[in-house]
């Protein structure tokens, strides 16, 4: 199988290029503001009424002012430059999750190996009971398995023993308690992931079968079987 990151990198050299724009734009614009206002008091300072002028009080109230308001912008451009800087390094770490199994919720592809899932049964069950849902939604198995929270392997096989198609694939568990329904629980499973990308403030990763999980949806990694 094929690994790829190719979309990660323009992506981030992008957003970095976008943001490092941006603070320069504002920062011009706070320039261009600043002397504006001191243009300005200059000429309040020079057409004043010599019998009644503006008290400096007020003059130093003015400048305090905008001195205040420019701070924030400067303040606001900084905290958004380590935002992205923020993000390009996590997407430098993320990528290397890239040729990893990751456990995670969303359907996982199946290729006639065993797939290693994470029951999670509830506290009060006494029977748990696998349900295999295929790419369409359909249960294409159910099947008692140990109630147990140790990883379990589906080995994807029907009832005579043949694997199932490939494809994706995604698990809940029913839990029973003296052969009463308690509830469903999530299960999740190891996939490989393909791709990591970022989009927007995310970072998505793509997996084998090209479902799509959020970096913040993984639970664990490992490494390939």
């Amino acid at each position: 199988m094929t690994s790829s990151v190719t979309a990660a990198q323009p992506t981030t050299y992008a957003q970095t290029s976008t943001a490092e724009t941006q603070t320069e734009e504002s920062t011009s614009a706070i320039t261009s503001d600043f002397e504006t206002f001191l243009k300005m008091l200059t000429v309040q300072m020079q057409n004043q009424d010599p019998l009644n002028p503006v008290d400096s009080a007020d003059y130093a109230i003015q400048l305090a002012t905008f001195s205040g308001v420019e701070q924030q912008v400067q303040t606001n451009d900084l905290l958004k430059s380590l935002g992205t800087q923020m993000g390009v390094m996590g997407m430098a770490q993320i990528a290397g999750w890239v040729g990893m199994e990751a456990r995670t919720q969303a359907p996982v592809h199946y290729d006639g190996a065993p797939i290693t899932l994470a029951p999670n049964p509830s506290s009060s069950a006494d029977r748990t009971f696998l349900v295999v849902q295929d790419a369409t939604g359909t249960v294409v198995q159910t099947q008692e398995i140990p109630n147990t929270r140790d990883y379990y392997e589906w080995d994807g096989l029907d009832e005579n023993g043949a694997p199932l198609p490939d494809g994706n694939y995604s698990f809940t568990l029913e839990n029973f308690a003296y052969d009463e329904y308690l509830s469903t629980t999530t299960v999740e499973a190891f996939g490989y992931v393909t791709e990591a990308r970022a989009e927007g403030t995310d970072t998505v990763l793509v997996m084998e079968g090209g479902a799509e999980v959020s970096a913040d949806a993984i639970s664990a990694l490992r490494e390939p079987n």
